[in-house]
């Protein structure tokens, strides 16, 4: 049945949701126009999932605050329409009353939708359903201009839906997008394979990314976790509605620990599928650790509603503020530490390069790996060669995989800033691979054009849509963090 019923209106919940929305989106042009014309446009916003340093200022921002909800869902068509700030922590608790998620949920619960489709978002779906932007199929923007237009990726705004992804809120910013869903089952069933030889990994990845399953069993999630050169890991995740027990990672238990072990057979494990998909949020990955929150005697005392990475969020933001690390290792006789927090792509086929590089200069451990392809249904790139998301010209038919760091390494005296950074900029660029740009960045501003311009794409894009530059352009807003 749809949602629209017979008489072609929504039911009442779905009313309702579009109603506050209107409201939500009034309240943010009140706030655009508030705004002096000489101040540059920004969010009213104090959290972000962003690790580049975030300028002051005592401008007035944009009210987001009636842009945190998911709008409506149709469960028959597989859609939702939500607002542009909502959480994935609310977006997945809405739709799996369903027994549906979106296709691609980024790793951690304070994520907005809206942020991971003007920035990048991955997960171990990202093998077969690609990167978030990809499944939406209509977004409403409110551009630079201070308009509210709706881009497809046919109507008259299609330049700006294909342009949207990598733009990081410097073209506009999502009000609502549409989406489509997948169906899922209440359980997941991992298998954790180990390697001892990271080429081995490699291959295998490339085959299960080919077959969509391994040792004649179906795979519908895929990630992978290196600890060192000679013991990695790939988890392979495969839905069921199997009834049986299943762990919990919420407690004492610490998910990337469980995936240890020394069988040459796969170590198996299961999840409910809410619990799968955020198995890795409690502890931030493995980063907790560095707050002393994988002690067994602390994480006991750890109260459990702060075991989430919004709140390590707040406690890296207070030692940001005062500069807790750097003076601890100052009383040491240490130097001060770069931040060294990343996610970068190179095709599948370098996966093994980059580690072994990265294991060899950076002592940073462990590694996460994520595959990527784009997907099968993306509008390919048309015959003039384009690529059908211009500012991350990831290939269609190619794969990728996604490596993430996220700690820091010793300064060097005399050195210039962002040593470590560098040297990895340099290897990704060498590898034909990508830099996502949610974090620190050292390129200058040429290459960082051939890199995320598309060619003339941002600037037309800049110019149509934000003529008077009253956001950020893409570089201030990456490199130089004015």
């Amino acid at each position: 049945m749809s949602l629209l019923g017979k008489a072609g209106r929504a039911p009442a919940a779905q009313e309702s949701g579009f109603t506050a929305h209107r409201a939500g989106v009034d309240r943010l042009l009140a706030s655009y126009r508030a705004i002096p014309r000489d101040a540059s446009v920004r969010l009213a916003k104090k959290t972000s999932n962003l690790f580049r340093a975030r300028a002051k200022t005592s401008a007035p921002g944009l009210d987001v605050s009636g842009l945190t909800q998911v709008i409506a869902v149709d469960p028959v068509a597989r859609t939702a329409d939500v607002a542009g700030m909502t959480t994935y922590e609310d977006l997945v608790a809405t739709t799996l009353r369903y027994g549906l998620a979106p296709l691609v949920v980024p790793q951690l619960k304070t994520i907005t939708l809206g942020g991971a489709v003007t920035g990048l978002g991955i997960e171990s779906t990202s093998f077969r359903n690609g990167l978030p932007h990809e499944s939406v199929l209509e977004i409403d923007v409110l551009t630079g201009a201070g308009e509210i237009v709706t881009a497809t990726p046919d109507n008259e705004h299609a330049d700006l839906f294909h342009g949207f992804p990598n733009s990081y809120g410097t073209l506009g910013y999502s009000t609502r997008l549409k989406i489509e869903l997948e169906p899922v089952q209440p359980y997941v069933a991992l298998r954790h394979i180990r390697f001892h030889d990271l080429r081995e990994l490699e291959a295998t990845m490339t085959q299960i990314i080919a077959d969509r399953s391994h040792a004649g069993e179906r795979v519908d999630y895929l990630d992978g976790v290196v600890f060192t050169a000679d013991e990695s890991y790939l988890v392979l995740g495969r839905q069921t509605d199997e009834p049986g027990p299943v762990s919990d990672y919420t407690g004492m238990d610490v998910f990337y620990r469980s995936i240890q072990h020394d069988s040459t057979e796969p170590k198996r494990d299961r999840l409910t599928i809410h619990d799968y998909l955020w198995r890795w949020d409690t502890d931030w990955f493995w980063c907790s650790r560095a707050f002393g929150a994988q002690n067994p005697r602390i994480r006991r005392l750890w109260p459990k509603q702060y075991r989430r990475s919004s709140f390590y969020w707040k406690l890296i933001a207070l030692d940001q503020k005062y500069g807790i690390g750097d003076r601890i290792e100052a009383r040491q006789g240490n130097p001060p530490r770069e931040r060294v927090v990343q996610d970068i792509e190179v095709p599948i086929e370098r996966t093994a390069d980059f580690v072994e590089w990265f294991l060899r200069e950076i002592p940073i451990e462990p590694i996460w790996l994520c595959p990527l392809r784009l997907r099968d249904t993306v509008r390919e790139a048309d015959s003039a060669g384009e690529h059908p998301w211009p500012l991350y010209p990831l290939e269609p038919g190619r794969t990728y995989v996604n490596i993430g760091f996220w700690s820091a390494v010793p300064t060097v005296a005399g050195q210039p800033e962002g040593l470590a950074n560098r040297a990895i900029e340099r290897e990704v660029s060498k590898l034909d691979g990508h830099k996502s740009l949610y974090s620190d960045a050292y390129y200058d501003q040429d290459e960082f054009a051939d890199l995320y311009y598309g060619g003339d794409t941002y600037s037309t894009l800049k110019q149509h849509y934000d003529p008077d530059s009253r956001l950020l352009d893409l570089y201030s807003k990456a490199v130089q963090r004015k």
